[in-house]
């Protein structure tokens, strides 16, 4: 009899942290492996963020805090939805975690009961279903295919809901495919949910600012009529290069926030002391940065969709934010080549060019692969050159 509780098991590692180990495991046996598999911007945590940190453990702010979160970065976070959003949250409706996956882990695994579907559109983040499976419900699956810009209809929605939906997850722009929904878009949605009256939606917002070409974010919770059941989650992870710092948050209802902080109080309890003092001063300080980073982001994006564009058999469309591309490989699969699938496209491209991808499977939609432009252009250049020789020779 198998010590592992059968709960596991209806979940696999995350296939994204799968993908970089193993190429780290390349690196060190000597490989000249480039990673495009990673989500983490490749910018360091700007210094006035850092000093905050050095500061904080100078005062002796290194003692247990307020499960989920201080009081001045719940205020940090109240003033940033107020002055981004024009949302206005009072502080016992925020929430802070050790990171933006806790958060979604608190909120499902305070919330769903057996049975209870949740709606996720794909290509999806890839722990969205696992969470679900470990709460005990059962993700709802949509496929949104690349002519649809990967994006979730309002027709698929109204399909989607059953007696049993309790969720449904918007992420934008998203991880994987960096598709942005516009005010217009979630607008149409919001008057499909307006009907449901006991469906819940989960904004995932953590790429809300890294945007391009002038697109104007617009989150759900800004539809007046689905505020009070809407969850906003968001982070300093990717805005603010603060990925090992691990602080995400939320905000919601009060009766949500509150069961959050039950889970999170027998789990890890509060997040770093250090870290929610860095974070504070990430979400008040200077923000000029997050710019002229993502400037530096569009470049890499300019020169990876038209690259990707010029190899035969790939297509890869324009994505509105994040830092990703999320390419069609389907005529490199079949009888005509050695690719059997998606995941054998990336396995093979690893194993004969050394460049790191992770299969779109990964994410719910297979025929694609997903890169992380977060690194730097020489890398992209070699990566790029990689793939399309590699590509060539199949």
């Amino acid at each position: 009899m198998s010590i592992v509780s059968n709960t596991l098991k209806r979940i696999k590692p995350s296939p994204t942290i799968a993908v970089t180990s193993k190429a780290r495991e390349m690196r060190a046996a000597g490989r000249d492996v480039i990673g495009l598999g990673a989500g983490e911007p490749d910018f360091d945590t700007p210094d006035n963020i850092k000093e905050a940190a050095i500061e904080a453990i100078k005062k002796g702010d290194t003692k247990y805090t307020a499960v989920d979160g201080t009081p001045a970065l719940k205020k940090a976070i109240q003033a940033k939805f107020q002055r981004e959003n024009n949302l206005s949250y009072d502080l016992e409706q925020i929430s802070v975690g050790t990171g933006g996956k806790q958060v979604l882990y608190n909120v499902f695994m305070a919330t769903i009961n057996k049975s209870d579907e949740v709606i996720i559109p794909a290509p999806y983040w890839v722990s969205y279903p696992d969470i679900i499976l470990l709460a005990g419900g059962k993700p709802k699956i949509i496929k949104c295919e690349e002519n649809e810009n990967f994006k979730l209809t309002p027709k698929k929605l109204e399909k989607a809901i059953s007696k049993k939906t309790k969720w449904i997850i918007l992420n934008s722009p998203s991880n994987p495919t960096g598709s942005a929904y516009t005010k217009k878009e979630i607008e149409d949605l919001a008057e499909v949910l307006k009907k449901y009256k006991k469906v819940y939606i989960l904004s995932d917002d953590i790429y809300e600012h890294i945007t391009y070409d002038n697109f104007k974010f617009f989150t759900i919770a800004q539809i007046p009529y689905l505020k009070d059941r809407t969850l906003t989650m968001n982070g300093v992870s990717k805005s603010y290069s603060m990925t090992g710092w691990r602080i995400g948050y939320a905000a919601g209802p009060k009766e949500i926030i509150k069961a959050m902080a039950k889970i999170q109080s027998q789990s890890t309890s509060n997040p770093t002391s250090i870290s929610q003092a860095a974070a504070v001063e990430a979400l008040n300080g200077a923000q000029g940065f997050i710019k002229e980073r993502a400037d530096s982001f569009k470049q890499r994006r300019n020169f990876v969709v038209e690259s990707l564009n010029s190899i035969k058999g790939i297509n890869c469309l324009k994505p509105e934010g994040a830092f990703y591309v999320f390419p069609n490989c389907k005529k490199l699969i079949g009888k005509k080549t050695i690719i059997k699938d998606d995941t054998n496209f990336a396995e093979k491209l690893l194993e004969k060019s050394e460049v790191a991808v992770v299969p779109g499977s990964a994410f719910g939609l297979q025929g694609h692969f997903r890169i992380s432009y977060a690194t730097s252009m020489e890398n992209l250049e070699k990566a790029i050159s990689r793939i399309k020789k590699f590509c060539e020779s199949l």
